[in-house]
């Protein structure tokens, strides 16, 4: 009976202990319902007024030694310094760039609306969620939404570092530059120059570059690729903004953009209450500056005083290094929009009462260097939604490449479900006691398209900081930790436990990886020769043609420049309407010939790759309709190519 009595007692005890769960778990669940309906209702119709800017209060002299200096006061870094001092790091949070307020390209550069990393799931609202939680979720609940008022923006930063007592922060300084150990393989603190001149010496077991540019890990040595040198185009890169600020933009002028774009049968158009997308018909304005200048249709984000900020100007040859050519491309984009507002006057009725009101402080760059790391994140990495063992965080943005010059057009690469990045790509490779973040980290050029956007980099920041604490209990270096499964678990295990949610990714494959060019696909990708846009359709099966054939070909030519000695226009100097035909397989093997300088007949062509080895039995086997080759065939045979020329697919 009294083993019974238990039994009866321990199962009331067990049913207590359950219900008190459940209760607590609906109750966590309500709370995290009415925090998001908080959050998504209280952007709606914006109050008209603005935040004042609190004053960032800069220690009066930096202590000599910090376990960590976190080099920049973009989103990165105030990331990076965060979770650094909340794992219980003594943290020197530096800005370079002579600036008095936190948030650099988002809030100078006046950036002030988010591309999201939207996750394959729903929240509680029944809307998309997002990846890479932690640091970046606590931000963005104190902001308007994905886009924001710039100043509430700045004092969200502001606010999470200033109740942060293992932070020091050290504004307004002019210059940084690395203290390197004797023989130059590892980094040990910073000199830094202040706002009136005088120099520092600051020691720290790691620092972190999170610099717009990499700036600080660039004067340490570290190697980078810059622009779009690793597709063989080095003195290419996209295309820089100059923001600039609309004023009377009044709730009936926002009520007039409503009815215009969220009527219309344009899926990439439309507004919300704190964004407009659309207006691709600015495309057409015609620049004074033919050469520098081009709009695109129009970006705003909202602001709380009546005002808009539009990133849509963009500007052409500027070295982003080079104060120079810095101000020169600030005098094209103010000698333009004046002219820019009155043609968005006279093209759409509601814009007849708004008025051009300033411009950003700050450039937006979209790219220069791009870090050789551990690990290089590529392309066919985030089209093909590929895991990492080391995963940090996690992007999903389409792979966005923006103009290079007025005349291109930019296109989408592929729209990825998601990818994660690797804490390798993270670490530089050869100097030590660094980590670099942001858009300056270890990715392509062209992963760098979806990459670069401020909720990855934020996350890659909270890595950052979390794995100097990890590096530091384990007395090691983070290329000793990068290498570790067991050290890089406890990361992601603490980064979890900041909210950051690092697990195992479970997406199916993308369906153009079941096709059977998908070999030759990866090697057109890599090389820059392919787009499937926002819905990854990389037409494998359309006719190719020999004009498309000759394009294609002399696009791989980037592969190694010194194997194309010949002309690859000559393949097709004789064709009538060489676009508007099928291509052969004779006909294409005859264009690489022409191309790699080998002489040979057009039916002779086939056999001679062959027997130089830059075309396989198999990928000829391979071909359905050897009198009319798919795009998906041609991909295969500038594969073969590759793997002959270079050794490498």
């Amino acid at each position: 009976m009294a083993n019974s009595n238990r039994n009866k007692s321990t199962s009331k005890g067990w049913l207590w202990l359950m219900g008190i769960m459940i209760v607590l778990t609906l109750l966590a669940a309500t709370a995290a319902m009415l925090f998001q309906y908080h959050h998504h209702n209280k952007i709606k119709g914006h109050s008209g007024q603005q935040q004042a800017l609190e004053p960032v209060q800069s220690v009066k002299k930096a202590k000599d030694t910090y376990d960590v200096i976190v080099v920049g006061t973009d989103p990165e870094g105030v990331a990076a310094a965060v979770s650094a001092a909340r794992n219980g790091l003594s943290t020197l949070l530096v800005d370079g760039r002579n600036r008095e307020i936190m948030g650099g390209l988002m809030t100078l550069g006046w950036i002030n609306s988010l591309d999201m990393n939207y996750s394959t799931s729903k929240n509680l609202l029944g809307k998309d969620d997002v990846w890479n939680k932690g640091y970046f979720s606590e931000w963005y609940a104190k902001t308007e939404g994905d886009s924001f008022d710039v100043n509430t923006a700045a004092n969200a930063f502001y606010d999470s570092v200033k109740n942060e007592k293992n932070i020091d922060v050290l504004m307004k300084t002019t210059k940084i530059d690395p203290l390197l150990s004797p023989d130059k393989q590892a980094v040990q603190g910073a000199t830094i120059t202040l706002e009136n001149g005088t120099t520092q010496v600051v020691k720290a077991a790691s620092v972190i570059d999170a610099t717009q540019d990499g700036d600080f890990a660039a004067a340490s040595g570290v190697a980078f690729t810059m622009g779009h040198e690793d597709i063989g185009d080095p003195k290419s890169k996209m295309a820089v903004t100059l923001a600039f600020r609309l004023k009377n933009v009044t709730p009936e002028v926002w009520k007039l953009m409503a009815n215009r774009l969220n009527g219309d049968d344009d899926v990439n158009s439309g507004v919300t209450d704190v964004s407009v997308y659309g207006y691709k018909e600015m495309s057409n304005y015609p620049p004074l500056n033919k050469e520098r200048a081009k709009m695109r249709g129009l970006n705003m984000g909202r602001q709380n005083d009546n005002t808009v900020l539009i990133n849509s100007l963009q500007i052409f040859g500027v070295d982003t290094f080079d104060p120079k050519s810095v101000q020169e491309a600030f005098d094209i984009g103010k000698k333009e929009l004046p002219n820019v507002v009155d043609y968005m006057k006279k093209t759409f009725p509601e814009f007849s009462t708004l008025e051009l009101d300033a411009t950003a402080p700050e450039l937006y760059v979209r790219e220069t260097r791009h870090m050789q790391g551990e690990y290089r994140l590529n392309i066919v990495d985030v089209c093909t939604n590929t895991d990492q063992w080391d995963r940090i965080g996690f992007g999903s943005y389409p792979v966005d490449i923006q103009r290079i010059s007025p005349t291109d057009s930019g296109n989408v690469v592929c729209k990825p479900k998601q990818y994660a990045i690797p804490f390798r790509s993270l670490v530089p490779q050869k100097i030590d006691g660094l980590l670099v973040v942001g858009r300056a980290a270890s990715y392509d050029t062209l992963p760098h398209g979806s990459a670069r956007v401020m909720p990855t980099g934020m996350a890659e920041g909270e890595a950052a900081g979390a794995a100097v604490s990890l590096a530091k209990a384990e007395n090691k270096t983070f290329r000793q930790l990068s290498a570790s499964k067991e050290s890089i678990a406890k990361l992601q295990a603490q980064l979890n436990k900041q909210g950051m949610e690092i697990q195992p990714m479970s997406i199916k494959p993308q369906p153009f990886m079941e096709h059977k060019a998908y070999e030759g696909l990866k090697t057109a990708l890599m090389l820059g020769l392919a787009s499937g846009a926002y819905d990854n359709n990389f037409h494998l099966d359309d006719a190719a043609n020999p004009k498309r054939m000759v394009n294609l070909v002399g696009g791989s030519r980037k592969m190694k420049p010194d194997a194309f000695t010949g002309d690859v226009n000559q393949a097709i100097a004789k064709l009538d309407n060489p676009d508007k035909i099928s291509l052969t397989l004779d006909q294409a093997s005859y264009t690489l010939t022409q191309a790699l300088g080998i002489q040979a007949t057009v039916a002779e062509a086939q056999g001679k790759l062959i027997e130089k080895k830059l075309l396989t039995t198999a990928t000829v086997a391979g071909i359905a309709d050897k009198q009319k080759l798919t795009n998906g065939d041609t991909y295969m045979l500038i594969r073969d190519v590759k793997i002959g020329v270079t050794g490498k697919p």
